[in-house]
């Protein structure tokens, strides 16, 4: 199984000066165009090329966020910098949930901007969106490909996209392009999202939470001491149609090669008993213990593990970066989860 790289350098331009951690403190900026910089060096040290994405149109972004949203996006920061404000766009209201259920978008760019997103620890600058958007196309050109024949794609997303839901962003993402993909994958049959990051896929829980066509399976840190806090508890399944088709996973921190691997290999039962015709992974690093912001403590012996096991789940792949912030050690993880995928059976 070797894999199409696909990677966009519009990720750079998305550049923050900063971040805002939960006490309204500037921190550390740890999603950073490093980040894929480094995949993407040591994939070309191993001797994979890197293509560029095709183009796709704005339509695919309504498939799984709200229109009102995406039009924010677009938009949002111009109309904070003609209201006056600074060049990072960070909300500091959010609505109660009573105002949820009976308001309306404030028409304040400031109002607005806390409408939608959910935390202080996402900002929006000037190259945000272009680098949002170039995920999406990475995202849909990976989808494109599996359907004609392709085995494995690896997508260099950046921002990374699973908090971002229906109708709200935030946790570093701007747009969803695993849900995307996911969603335009369905269209064939069945499919499977299986995400490995050390937080929670919210937003792609509830991008999904009453469909039956996409399962969702997450593997992460336990959130009742792991950002996004309010959801990917066990008890988590679904509704309506979708019942049964969201499966968390949650692990404590600490959590370590064998432990992680023995639920990993649970998670692929659950998917082989779906039978998708693809499996989006939204790849997660922050696994790791070298990892800054994350709970667990996983090796790197552990990556080229993670890789057979995606490999013997036996379906095209589409491979969607999302965490992970030990910049140094990030090429190596990459490239371990491709020499297990690529190993041979």
């Amino acid at each position: 199984m070797q894999p199409v790289i696909l990677g966009d350098d519009r990720h750079r331009s998305h550049d923050p000066p900063f971040e805002l951690n939960a006490g309204q403190h500037v921190a550390p900026v740890w999603e950073q165009p490093a980040r894929i910089d480094a995949i993407a060096g040591a994939l070309r040290a191993a001797g994979y090329r890197i293509a560029a994405p095709e183009p796709c149109d704005d339509e695919v972004l309504t498939t799984v966020h709200a229109a009102a949203m995406v039009d924010f996006a677009r938009h949002g920061y111009a109309q904070w910098l003609e209201a006056g404000g600074p060049e990072v766009m960070i909300p500091d209201t959010f609505p109660p949930p009573a105002a949820l259920r009976h308001g309306r978008c404030p028409t304040s760019p400031l109002g607005a901007a806390g409408w939608w997103c959910t935390d202080t620890a996402t900002p929006i600058v000037a190259g945000t969106y272009a680098a949002a958007r170039a995920g999406v196309d990475l995202a849909v050109t990976g989808a494109d490909l599996l359907v004609g024949g392709t085995e494995a794609v690896y997508a260099l997303t950046r921002p990374p996209g699973h908090h971002a839901g229906p109708d709200s962003y935030g946790g570093f993402c701007l747009f969803n392009p695993a849900a995307i993909a996911a969603r335009r994958l369905s269209e064939h049959g069945p499919v499977a999202v299986l995400d490995l990051d050390v937080h929670h896929g919210n937003g792609t829980q509830d991008i999904f939470w009453r469909d039956g066509q996409v399962l969702v399976v997450s593997l992460h840190g336990d959130p009742d001491h792991l950002y996004p806090f309010f959801s990917g508890r066990a008890e988590e399944r679904g509704e309506g149609p979708g019942h049964g088709a969201t499966h968390n996973l949650p692990l404590p921190a600490g959590t370590a090669d064998e432990a992680y691997l023995r639920v990993l290999h649970t998670a692929a039962e659950v998917i082989h008993d779906h039978g998708p015709l693809a499996v989006v992974v939204s790849l997660g690093f922050d696994t790791s213990s070298a990892d800054p912001i994350g709970s667990m403590a996983l090796s790197t012996d552990a990556y080229p593990r993670i890789g057979r096991l995606l490999r013997d789940l036996g379906r095209p792949l589409l491979l969607i970066q999302e965490g992970g912030y030990a910049i140094d050690r990030l090429g190596d993880y990459a490239t371990a989860v491709l020499d297990g995928l690529t190993e041979p059976t």
